[in-house]
């Protein structure tokens, strides 16, 4: 919610603008909760974290991850400045670009364990890989969704083009390092899956 409210009214705001010096600390922003998220999901990280008591873990993660979004938002320095702002039918297309991408979030997110995705449960079950559904078309279809739906929008100012930019740079570095644990995790299963379906995140590009 504080992502959604930011990036819609904070974000959006027409000022003047402030440099690139905005744009180099919020990229940095971004930069410290993105390296905490891969940092946390390597096996180093997770066996220094097994040293704690088994019920703290998953929560000691979550709450991190957690804070440290929130302070991107917090200690964002507006940017301000707009590629573009359209109205009438270019708009609409926009914001149906932008719909398309939530609507694939949701279905994406409805095919697994939400508490699993949020890292709160831990995955119990071999058959957790999803393959059906928007799985057909990419093996990312929630980073697909997220791109379409930060892109997408009719007015991009220089907040939400930084905030969409990174944020998506840091979702397509990470798929190979993604990939790899679940080819750890579900062995030849995710190998053949990998074959049958091309596209990591968006078709015909990557």
């Amino acid at each position: 919610m504080c992502c959604a409210w930011w990036y819609l009214f904070e974000a959006g705001n027409s000022i003047p603008y402030t440099g690139q010096r905005a744009i180099a600390i919020d990229a940095c922003l971004f930069s410290v909760f993105a390296l905490h998220h891969s940092v946390f999901a390597r096996e180093t990280a997770k066996r220094w974290l097994d040293r704690l008591p088994h019920e703290l873990i998953r929560p000691v993660y979550v709450y991190a991850a957690s804070l440290l979004f929130i302070a991107v938002f917090v200690a964002w320095r507006p940017i301000g400045g707009a590629a573009y702002r359209t109205s009438g039918w270019p708009e609409l297309a926009f914001v149906a670009c932008q719909l398309l991408g939530l609507w694939l979030i949701v279905l994406a997110v409805s095919r697994i364990d939400a508490l699993e995705l949020a890292g709160i449960r831990p995955t119990t079950s071999p058959d957790a890989l999803q393959t059906s559904g928007p799985y057909r078309w990419v093996r990312h279809p929630l980073y697909l969704g997220w791109l379409l739906a930060t892109f997408g929008t009719p007015h991009l100012t220089g907040d939400r083009l930084v905030f969409a930019a990174v944020s998506t740079a840091y979702l397509m570095l990470a798929v190979p390092w993604e990939e790899r644990s679940l080819v750890r995790a579900f062995g030849d299963r995710y190998v053949h899956y990998q074959r049958a379906v091309r596209w990591r995140m968006i078709p015909f590009i990557y």
